[in-house]
């Protein structure tokens, strides 16, 4: 199996020991985003604007890889208030279509630079 490195000006560069994105195969798992503006590393305003930035964060990734969006078959979303919920899934509608990735929503205590939510991915790639 070919394992390779995706990554992508399009996405915040990696701030710790891990790669935005590893392909192996057919599967490409993406890193955890959280709401940095890729321009200039900076934390996006408010949680509306947090949950944007994340998915398109994500969708950058998607992209660099030779995928999309479409192509998720795994999303897991990290937020700091479980209150956000409602919010992810109203935002999360203008990203994906059905039928919509398997997903799992974790409350946490905190998350990387006080961000509001975080969310990974697992593409599998036609």
């Amino acid at each position: 199996m070919t394992r390779s490195i995706v990554s992508t000006p399009d996405a915040p560069a990696a701030i710790g020991t891990y790669s935005q994105a590893v392909r192996a195969g057919n599967t490409v798992y993406l890193s955890g985003q959280i709401g940095l503006d890729p321009a200039s590393g900076s934390l996006v305003e408010g949680v509306e604007g947090q949950i944007h930035r994340v998915f398109a964060n994500l969708k950058a990734l998607a992209e660099a890889s030779g995928g999309s969006l479409a192509d998720v078959v795994k999303l897991t979303v990290y937020l700091a208030d479980l209150a956000y919920f409602v919010r992810v899934n109203e935002i999360m509608a203008g990203y994906f279509e059905k039928p919509y990735p398997a997903r799992a929503a974790v409350g946490v205590a905190g998350l990387p630079r006080g961000a509001l939510i975080e969310a990974d991915a697992i593409l599998v790639l036609p």
